[in-house]
Parts: structure tokens; C-alpha cells; sequence
């Protein structure tokens, strides 16, 4: 049982918020930062629920050195960072490309700068199977080269990791794993924390389990045209518990174990769902209809891609256990929850 410190931030969001309850129940303190721009405070209450510890959180966006440099200060005995705190939709990134660099590189910077001066043991960053771009070969491992990016998100994604790259060649006192996830779904079984955008949902399942509800009219499948069997894009989607269980791993490996300054893995089930089928799985779990209709390409949208994790299950001794069908009835009871206790 360890109490090592870890600071997470964008630990109220969606992938943060599970990856918080896996640390605190791998025995891990944890400290949030969050600025609370696609996530609400409330999300700690949840997390209280389910491990019986309520997180120190504090209210600052990360693009700010010195509000950070305060976290810092009053948590001397940070031991590693998991860096999630990011704009992270497609299609916003390309209408809104200086918000997206300036954000997802500043604060990463940031972290850097201070780990260097306080002497943090390492960073678990949240990377994204977008810096493969289209890969020529699936499933993808982590040999492919970076491809173009094809949305600023996913130049974001490939520039930071060129930066952590550089920084630990530069001979910083830290070690640095970039995880490559491909698409978390689902929610925590307990249905007390799960995925809750603000506004219109960017991802994929959100939407899917609002228009099952009724809060959303229907679905719209962005382009059925691709080169795919059905002609929808297809994507590698996992658990998001089974994606915090591979933080867990990589901060273990990094402050426990003897691998190399900079590490990357591709984080994903080694399988590829397409858009409609996701649909049909969703109905065939949960029982419940999916409206939706057809409508055009979405421009930054990769045509297919899905994870070879075998270097993830070797050296982290990872491996996503969940079902797609297991995800998707904990992505509907997590929704069903929030219908209820928006009706009080």
C-alpha cells in the first residue's frame, strides 16, 4: 500500500474523474486541478461515493503557471502527474485551432516547467491514437510513424509528445509515458460518475444515450460513404475503467519499476467497432432504440482505426477486460442516473 501523491489534472472530467477512483483504490493520494470548463464540481461527490475519500481539488486552469505553481507549493510531496487537462473535440479544434494549441501545449509546458523545479518523479500524459493520423497498417502499433494529423486536436496530441520527447532527452530528473487511448466509453459500474459534457455532446455515446433518452432528437452518423463495410467510420472503443486501470499501471511502471525515461503504448481493446454497429450493440444491450439519421462527412475524422495493445498487455501487464455490450449498459445506467436526478 503506497500514499504517494499523485496530481491529476483534468481530474473531473470524464477519463480523470475514473482514473482517480482507480489511484485512490490503488492506495494513491490524490490531488484534482481542474478549471471546470466541461465538468462540474459535483463529479467529487461521486467519487467520495465510491472510494470513501473526497480528493483535494482546486478550481485553476492549468494554462496559468502561477496558479499551478501554488498547487505545487502546497502539495510539496507530489510524487507524479497524469496530465489530461485538454480541449479535446474534433470538430471544434478545426473551427477553433488557436484555442487548441494554446491550451493543450501551454499547459503541458507548464506541468514540465514545474515538475523540473519541484522535483516530480514522472507525467503519465493523456496522448490519443489521433497522432497515427490514417495509418497505412491496422490494427496500429506503436511503431507506425506519425502521419499528417487531420484536425489540430491531433497536431496538438503528436506536438506535445514531441515536446515530452525532447524534454527528457534534455537529461530533466523525470520520466515521462504517453498513453495512446483510442475511444472510452461506459461508466463506472456503480452508475455515481460517468461521462456528462456540458452542451451538445462532441463524443460519440453521449449522444448515442441522449437520443436513446430523449433529450436529443435523434443521432446524426457523420457520413456513410467511407471505405468501411457498412461505410462508417470505425474506431477501437474501451471501458473507460479499463483505460484508468492503464494509468494505474503506467504510474506504477514509472515510479516503481525500471523502464525506459520515455515510454509510449497504445491503450485500446485491439478491436474495431464501426458507427453503426456501436448502434446496434447499444440496442441490442440495453433494449433500447436509437434514432438516427445519415448526414455529411465531419471534417478531421479518420476513416478507421483500432489498437494493437500487445506492447500495453507485456510491459504494463494491462489488459482491457470489459465487453462492448458491458460498456455500453454502464453508459445507459449511468444515463438513466442522470435523468432521474435531473427530474428532483
Amino acid at each position: 500500500m503506497t500514499e504517494e501523491t499523485i496530481l491529476v489534472t483534468g481530474g473531473t472530467g470524464f477519463i480523470g474523474s475514473h482514473t482517480t477512483v482507480e489511484l485512490q483504490e490503488a492506495g494513491y493520494e490524490v490531488v484534482i486541478v481542474d478549471n471546470l470548463s466541461n465538468s462540474d464540481e459535483s463529479v467529487l461527490d461521486g467519487i467520495e461515493r465510491i472510494t470513501g475519500r473526497r480528493p483535494k481539488f482546486y478550481k485553476s486552469d492549468c494554462n496559468d503557471l502561477e496558479a499551478m505553481r501554488r498547487v505545487y507549493e502546497e502539495n510539496p510531496h507530489i510524487a507524479g502527474v497524469i496530465h489530461f487537462a485538454a480541449s479535446k473535440a474534433v470538430g471544434e479544434s478545426v473551427e477553433k485551432p488557436l484555442l487548441y494549441y494554446h491550451n493543450n501545449i501551454v499547459s503541458l509546458i507548464n506541468q514540465l516547467t514545474l515538475m523540473t523545479e519541484y522535483g516530480t518523479r514522472g507525467i503519465v500524459f493523456s496522448s490519443s491514437c489521433t497522432v497515427y493520423g490514417q495509418p497505412e497498417k491496422l490494427p496500429v502499433n506503436e511503431s507506425a510513424p506519425f502521419m499528417p494529423a487531420t484536425s489540430p486536436y491531433g497536431n496538438t496530441k503528436q506536438i506535445d509528445e514531441e515536446i515530452l520527447r525532447d524534454t527528457i532527452h534534455s537529461g530533466v530528473p523525470f520520466k515521462a509515458i504517453s498513453l495512446r487511448y483510442f475511444n472510452p466509453i461506459g461508466a463506472h459500474p456503480t452508475a455515481y460518475i460517468g461521462e456528462e459534457p456540458r452542451g451538445i455532446p462532441a463524443n460519440l455515446i453521449p449522444y448515442i444515450t441522449q437520443a436513446a433518452a430523449g433529450i436529443r432528437k435523434e443521432l446524426t452518423v457523420f457520413g456513410d460513404d467511407y471505405p468501411t463495410p457498412d461505410g462508417t467510420c470505425i474506431r477501437d472503443y474501451i471501458h473507460v475503467v479499463d483505460l484508468a486501470k492503464a494509468h494505474v499501471a503506467a504510474i506504477d511502471r514509472m515510479l516503481h519499476q525500471d523502464g525506459e525515461s520515455y515510454e509510449y503504448y497504445n491503450i485500446g481493446t485491439g478491436k474495431g467497432e464501426s458507427v453503426l454497429e456501436l448502434i446496434t450493440a447499444f440496442e441490442r444491450a440495453t433494449g433500447v432504440k436509437v434514432p438516427y439519421k445519415i448526414g455529411p462527412r465531419r471534417e478531421g475524422d479518420i476513416v478507421a482505426v483500432w489498437a494493437d495493445p500487445k506492447k500495453a498487455n507485456d510491459l504494463l501487464g494491462w489488459q482491457a477486460q470489459s465487453t462492448i455490450e458491458d460498456s455500453l449498459r454502464s453508459a445507459w445506467k449511468w444515463q438513466e442516473q442522470v435523468l432521474k436526478r435531473d427530474q428532483k
